[in-house]
């Protein structure tokens, strides 16, 4: 695997996060059966790349992100 600099990771994590958050907001009674299996899928996936990043920062010994409540 790549490896990737502190500053990278942290960007990437705020990123993401800015994208399941804004994924979250959507109101799935609005959407059809497909899109909402896209969103459901986005956002599982979503999840899992943050707990990755997540779990790489805390083995190099660095915090997630700057605002520790928004990363749990």
């Amino acid at each position: 695997m790549p490896d990737f600099a502190a500053e990278e990771l942290s960007e990437a994590h705020r990123a993401l996060l800015s994208t399941l958050q804004k994924c979250e907001k959507i109101d799935i009674a609005k959407l059809g059966k497909s899109q909402r299996t896209l969103l459901e899928r986005r956002i599982a996936a979503l999840k899992v790349a943050l707990t990755l990043i997540k779990k790489e920062q805390t083995e190099r010994g660095g915090q997630c992100c700057e605002t520790k409540d928004i990363c749990d």
